[in-house]
């Protein structure tokens, strides 16, 4: 069993219990490490700069969220996984054209990695809740990773077995694991929209406490 990642793996089960508040038992523990599995061989192919694709919800949140992360040199927001060209914002919240909102992560793996990447990615959503985020309900907020080479993909699904195996969440994980084709560039408001807009009645209501509860479980992860 390689320990780094069978740590990686735990340090998740704890954090999501931290940040959902919810209770697991020693029985959930236990049996989480009895199912770990080895961390597959592969390295990653890109080695000083790298790109990740994620729905999680509202890309307002997703970009404020690894927006903090040290080593992420910038943060996308735009659709992707549907089957319309170049779609608006109003498209796309239709639900028609199948695209989710997604950030399109840029980073640097020597000094965050993929597997760190994910890590914020099922800590900062509910991966359990089909096709919707909150009081957001549509395709367009479903939970899904986008992977760009053999390697993510190969790190995603192993990552959502062993969560589903240890019984981080109550429900089973229901997040997408799809190959990459095409990013869409949301409109410019939406880009570092929490930055931006701060003081909006959303940005104070929804998006601070997500990054303020990420700050604290990230906290020798982030920006200084």
């Amino acid at each position: 069993m390689n320990k780094k990642y069978f740590s990686k793996i735990l340090f998740t089960f704890l954090s999501i219990t931290q940040f959902s508040c919810a209770q697991q038992t020693e029985t959930k523990t236990n049996a989480m490490n009895e199912k770990i599995k080895s961390e597959s061989d592969q390295k990653n192919p890109n080695e000083t700069l790298d790109t990740a694709t994620f729905g999680m919800g509202c890309f307002w949140c997703s970009e404020a969220i690894f927006l903090q992360l040290n080593g992420v040199q910038s943060v996308t927001s735009g659709y992707a996984g549907g089957q319309v060209a170049n779609p608006t914002y109003k498209e796309v919240c239709s639900g028609l054209t199948g695209h989710a909102e997604v950030v399109q992560i840029a980073y640097n793996p020597a000094i965050v990695s993929y597997d760190e990447l994910l890590h914020a990615f099922w800590l900062a959503h509910d991966p359990t809740t089909l096709n919707r985020q909150g009081g957001d309900e549509g395709t367009q907020y479903r939970s899904v990773i986008f992977y760009h080479n053999d390697y993510q993909k190969s790190l995603a699904g192993k990552y959502k077995i062993e969560l589903n195996a240890s019984g981080a969440f109550t429900d089973p994980v229901v997040t997408e694991i799809s190959a990459f084709t095409k990013f869409y560039k949301a409109e410019d408001y939406h880009q570092d929209y929490y930055n931006q807009n701060g003081s909006a009645p959303y940005c104070q209501i929804v998006i601070a406490p997500k990054v303020e509860k990420f700050r604290k479980v990230f906290e020798g992860k982030l920006k200084q």
